[in-house]
């Protein structure tokens, strides 16, 4: 079973231009909070008491919660934080018209995947999920993670992405003559 660094290796390999990584900030919580509003209708049933109605999108976030918790404590609460806000967002947005929901919905994730696609174009190569579809979860752990590393936490994380990756690199990497 990979730990979460193999995960973030992995993940980083496909991700050491930082004009791509800065593309990541921007696209990934665009299409996670797509995903959680287009999956919080039909609300399946409500918790009695709590008045919370329970949608197909709590159910991807508890999946997904229990993947990250596995691998690490600290990014998984990190992470429970993260769905919470879209978990609570896409409920206020699946309230609304169903034309108000799909269009927030759809534009959102297809504006995400246009801004990841320009990222992989400037790193020249392809997005992770397409060789490893864990990459689909792992993108959103990844934002989080150089999230830590921006604000100087888990350092020893970084240092061991950054041995086994390489560093992350401004602008391509030069080409071989």
């Amino acid at each position: 079973m990979k730990t979460l660094t193999d995960h973030l290796v992995q993940y980083a390999e496909y991700h050491r231009d930082r004009r791509n990584i800065a593309t990541h900030f921007i696209g990934i919580p665009m299409i996670l909070l797509a995903v959680t509003i287009l999956l919080s209708r039909p609300a399946l049933f409500v918790l009695p008491g709590f008045e919370v109605a329970v949608t197909p999108a709590w159910l991807a976030a508890l999946a997904s919660l229990a993947f990250y918790l596995r691998l690490d404590l600290r990014f998984g609460i990190a992470m429970a934080v993260v769905l919470a806000v879209c978990i609570w967002l896409s409920q206020w947005l699946a309230a609304f018209s169903t034309g108000v929901w799909l269009s927030w919905g759809i534009g959102l994730f297809v504006v995400g995947w246009i801004i990841q696609f320009i990222g992989h174009a400037w790193e020249g190569r392809k997005p992770a999920f397409v060789d490893d579809l864990v990459g689909l979860l792992v993108g959103p752990l990844f934002v989080v993670a150089e999230c830590a590393f921006a604000l100087g936490m888990r350092t020893e994380i970084l240092h061991e992405i950054e041995r086994r990756a390489g560093p992350a690199r401004s602008g391509r990497a030069p080409s071989a003559a």
